[in-house]
């Protein structure tokens, strides 16, 4: 920990939820204030880099200046009257549930914005496209930086917009029905969120996230919670995405360009599951006890499905796209952090959020290397490549192979890698649910979770065969391998999934104290 004062502290919190705003802002003026380049789209995608960069150390200093021996504590907070007549305040505030979002946002956006300055996707306008970049920043860091429920709504709205245009404008093969299909669906989830977060604001007297948490609930009777959960809870599941409310993610998955993909997966998908363990954990626990059962038959069985549709994209001769079964898989990863929520303990919560962080860094990573694999032979069609590429990525382009079996390897969950101890620990709060909740069913969920895993490495293993080791007889056909801004823009997220795995403390540490004070209603 590095001593920096609060006011510095509330400075910087401040900066980094309004300061991609207002790069965005500055990326629309006829010339980016400051910078300038070979002609006016380079100057605007280094505006993109710069103020995404800023961005990032910003969070940097937040986590140095984080006083790591109270992670449960709300710190570099901010908090002012908005709306006076509903009692909506400007609150802002991190703990050590959202400080590991934070930097893992800042980090992604920052990664996608440099990656975008050397491969700029095909689309109408450079300048568009960084201003709609910052502006998803701004409104995914707000999601998790908040604690007022208004502001919360908001900012979880405010990425539906940009995201829906990054991919109906810049996005490949039937990107506006995927866009479509993704906001429709998100939309109409947001709607129902709307009224359970009036119901408990105005059932209770207050939006004001630490209070209600700190009440525990107790200030709301229990046919509240029960509605209040199943009404957010809806929303918060199609912007996870649950099983069966997925069906937008593989088409927007699909159709996006390669950094929209990289922050489908790593962030926005995050902002669902934060959801839950933020305001319904806390503020409606008998609700969410009410629930639980529901939500982990819902996890398993999206497990499962996620991975057997996977298994099918795989299969030779199924015409698999490569981009849509890595978003298949995130289906069923995002499983694994609903199956650790619903079991209502720090151990599985804990291991939600772990399996978060990792998912972000290792999906994040994939959808990297399958943009540049799509971008190299022009289709990311499983058996065309599979064909295609004689030797394979291994034969024609080391790198790049050896990055993609890494990361399918790590998504699997093989130990030492990040995506081992979420998943094992969301098994284990399953495996000893929260007082009141059904061991058995419980341990049935667990069961079917352990066996996806199984499904899981089969259709990895497949891919990694197929892709990097190709079919026999096939014609070979030379390709770059891993460039220089390619190697800066994905080493961070290779590098952290091996940090993260061999040294879980790092976020445990973080976590556990702040999820042990929720879940004993905001006391230390």
């Amino acid at each position: 920990m590095i001593d920096i004062s609060p006011s510095v502290m509330q400075f910087l919190l401040a900066f980094t939820v309004a300061g991609p705003l207002i790069g965005a802002v500055a990326a629309l003026l006829p010339a980016p204030p400051g910078l300038k380049g070979r002609d006016p789209e380079q100057a605007v995608l280094r505006h993109g880099v710069t103020v995404t960069g800023v961005i990032l150390l910003a969070t940097l200093a937040l986590a140095a200046g984080f006083d790591h021996d109270h992670p449960s504590k709300m710190q570099a907070t901010t908090d002012i009257s908005w709306i006076p007549a509903l009692d909506v305040r400007i609150h802002l505030g991190i703990d050590g549930i959202s400080l590991p979002l934070l930097v893992l946002t800042a980090l992604l956006t920052f990664l996608c914005a440099l990656y975008s300055y050397f491969k700029l996707p095909e689309g109408p306008s450079a300048k568009a496209f960084v201003a709609l970049l910052l502006f998803l920043e701004s409104g995914t860091l707000a999601t998790f930086a908040v604690l007022d429920l208004i502001l919360f709504f908001l900012a979880f709205e405010m990425v539906l917009i940009p995201m829906y245009f990054l991919i109906a404008r810049w996005g490949g093969a039937r990107r506006q029905a995927a866009a479509w299909k993704f906001i429709l669906y998100t939309l109409l989830g947001s709607v129902v969120m709307l009224l359970g977060l009036l119901l408990i604001g105005l059932k209770s007297g207050t939006f004001d996230m630490v209070a209600l948490a700190t009440d525990n609930g107790r200030g709301l009777t229990s046919s509240v919670q029960v509605t209040a959960v199943l009404a957010i809870g809806l929303g918060l599941a199609v912007k996870t995405p649950m099983w069966p409310l997925h069906s937008w993610l593989p088409d927007a998955h699909t159709a996006a360009p390669t950094v929209g993909s990289v922050l489908l997966a790593g962030v926005l998908l995050k902002m669902g599951t934060y959801g839950f363990v933020r305001i319904l954990l806390p503020v409606a626990p008998d609700g969410m006890h009410t629930f639980a059962p529901y939500l982990a038959a819902f996890a398993a069985a999206g497990i499962v499905y996620g991975s057997l549709a996977c298994l099918a994209l795989a299969r030779p001769g199924a015409k698999g796209d490569l981009k849509r079964l890595i978003a298949y898989s995130s289906v069923g990863h995002m499983g694994f952090v609903l199956l650790g929520i619903a079991s209502m303990t720090p151990t599985g919560v804990n291991g939600a959020l772990f399996a978060n962080i990792a998912h972000g860094l290792i999906t994040g990573l994939l959808f990297f290397l399958v943009g540049a694999i799509k971008d190299r032979y022009g289709t990311a069609d499983l058996d065309t490549l599979a064909g295609a590429t004689g030797a394979a990525l291994y034969g024609r382009a080391p790198r790049l192979g050896g990055l993609l079996a890494f990361a399918a390897i790590a998504s699997l969950g093989l130990p030492g890698l990040a995506g081992f101890w979420g998943e094992m620990l969301a098994m284990f709060g399953a495996f000893d649910p929260a007082d009141g909740l059904s061991r058995p069913a419980f341990l049935t969920f667990m069961s079917v979770a352990a066996f996806g895993t199984l499904l899981t490495a089969a259709y990895l293993l497949i891919v990694v065969r197929r892709v990097c080791m190709g079919a026999t007889g096939g014609e070979p056909r030379q390709i770059a391998d891993v460039q220089s801004y390619e190697f800066a823009a994905w080493t961070p997220l290779a590098a952290l999934t091996v940090l993260a795995g061999l040294w879980p403390a790092v976020l445990l540490g973080l976590t556990d104290p702040a999820v042990q004070k929720l879940l004993a209603g905001g006391k230390s």
